[in-house]
């Protein structure tokens, strides 16, 4: 089992910027697909982004973050990050880290095993 704790979420104005960070410990990482959901008060959780461990496959973005957001990774540090750049109002929601052993990158949540407690980011018009 890997504990999960996200970082850096705040309140930013329309159009700023923010990066999350996604903190891994108790097992390296370097073998887990990593993703990034979201949860909106009154909608349910949804898909941002994923990265794989393996270079083949590489990242996955959903469309409304396309562009606009970056998913990468630091195995030596054992940590994801998210960045979130041109935010919007309708980008504000919790944010959660989670992880999968696979190379995989499914956007379906309950196909992760470990996530974090989330990260609250609030976007102001």
């Amino acid at each position: 089992q890997v504990q999960l704790v996200e970082s850096g979420g705040g309140l930013v104005r329309a159009g700023g910027s923010l990066r999350l960070s996604c903190a891994a410990s108790g097992r390296p990482v370097s073998t887990y697909t990593m993703a990034w959901f979201r949860q909106a008060p009154g909608k349910e959780r949804e898909f941002v982004a994923a990265i794989s461990w393996s270079a083949i496959s590489g990242v996955y973005y959903a469309d409304f973050v396309k562009g606009r957001f970056t998913i990468s990774r630091d195995n030596a540090e054992n940590t994801v990050f998210l960045q979130m750049n041109s935010l919007k109002p309708e980008d504000t929601a919790v944010y959660y880290c989670a992880a999968r052993v696979s190379q995989a990158m499914p956007t379906t949540q309950n196909l992760y095993n470990d996530w974090g407690q989330g990260t609250q980011v609030t976007v102001s018009s």
